[in-house]
Order: structure tokens, then sequence, then C-alpha cells
């Protein structure tokens, strides 16, 4: 469904991402994992298109996105929460999932009633301003305004991210929710190894920008986590 083959982005001078080849599987979550400064958000803003790759090439659903725009992007089919969530705080809660109503390929105008299931607080706080939310209730903002678009495939950096514990769980089970009832495919970048094992049915390692481990997540084991991913 979406296929990175040698992927090769620098900054300037630095060389970050080393001839990236990653399949992501249909109706499943794959997660993206490594310390920082390895390469997985800079990958994830090459899909996105909000970084140009300097060779290779992205593939969705057997088409080339490599030189599409994001807004191109995003009505193909790719949903992105980045890292930070970047919610619009003086927005409402309703007014911020309404933004992305407009990427609904189907034209419908209304939020969908799964998103409040999801994520039932969004519904009780939807009048109230984004700004006024705990960090993890805009986490689940942010996922929830790039669920509004329908998207085939969401991309989610680092959600887990200074949030507390009854959320981590609670955005664990949605994402499995999103593969196992409506098939979604969820690409997600994630350091949290109980976090991924609870998310995603794969991994892939990334190092100094190269892919160095991968498969099921029940292959994820001590010595990779070791040598990997431990501080």
């Amino acid at each position: 469904m979406l296929d990175f083959k040698g992927i090769n982005q620098f900054y300037s001078q630095s060389h970050i991402l080393w001839d990236v080849d990653l399949t992501v599987p249909e109706g499943q979550c794959t997660c993206i994992m490594g310390r920082n400064g390895e390469g997985k958000t800079t990958l994830l803003k090459c899909l996105m298109g909000l970084l140009p790759i300097k060779s290779g090439s992205i593939t969705f659903n057997g088409e080339d996105i490599s030189r599409l725009s994001p807004e191109q992007r995003a009505k193909k089919g790719l949903g992105y929460v980045p890292q930070g969530r970047q919610i619009f705080p003086l927005l409402t809660v309703e007014e911020n999932l309404r933004i992305c109503l407009p990427l609904r390929a189907s034209g419908e105008r209304r939020i969908p009633e799964f998103i409040y299931d999801f994520f039932p607080v969004l519904y009780e706080m939807r009048k109230r301003r984004g700004g006024d939310l705990s960090g993890g209730q805009q986490q689940q903002l942010a996922i929830g305004r790039a669920l509004v678009a329908d998207p085939k495939v969401l991309v989610l950096d680092e959600p887990t991210e200074g949030i507390q514990p009854n959320i981590v769980s609670d955005i664990a089970a949605a994402i499995r929710k999103l593969n196992e009832t409506m098939g979604m495919t969820v690409l997600l970048v994630e350091q949290k190894v109980p976090f991924a094992r609870k998310a995603a049915q794969s991994f892939v390692v990334m190092e100094r920008g190269h892919i160095v481990a991968g498969g099921p997540m029940s292959a994820l084991d001590d010595d990779t986590i070791k040598r990997y991913l431990s501080v």
C-alpha cells in the first residue's frame, strides 16, 4: 500500500536518510523506532511532502507521490499528526475538527460520530478552546482532526510524548480499533516499547538514517532493545 524505495535526504551537507526501503502493510500498524536524531521524523516529513527527497520514490496505492504537495498527499488519503500536536489553541475543539472536513472525498461536511466514540472527551469539551485542554486531550484532538479527513493511512509522530498514562492506553486502544474494525493503516513513530507493543503489529528500527532491524512485533527482543533503543 505504502512503499519507500531508496530514500535519501540531506540537511545542508548532512546526509540524514540513507537509501531507506520500507513497505507499510495495509490494515496494520507499523512502528518506526529508534533513539532521538536517527531520522524517524525526517522520514515522516518526506512522506507528507514537508521535506523534499534527494532521491528515491514514495509510492501510495501504486502511484508515485514523491513530487506531490502536502495538500495533494492529504487529499490522496494520508492523515498526519505531527510531533507536538499543533492544534489551534484559540479555536474550539469542534472548530479544530471541522478544519479537515473539506478533505473528505465523500463531500460530507459533518464530523464523523466515530471520532467522538473513540474519544468521548472531545464531545464533552467540543465548545471549549483547544488551548484549554490538557496535553493528552490535545493529542486526542490532533488524532481526531486527522481522522475527520477519512484518511487511508494515519501517520502519527510520537503520540505519547508528554501525556498521562491513562490517555496513552486510550490512544493504543484507538489505534488497534482503527486497524481491526475499520481496516485503517497506521504508520507510527514511537520510542516507548510498551506502547509500541500494544499498538503495532510490526516494527522497524532506524539508526543514523538506516533501517537496521525489523519484523513482526513479536521479534522485538531484549537484544534489539538494548542495542538500538535503550538510552
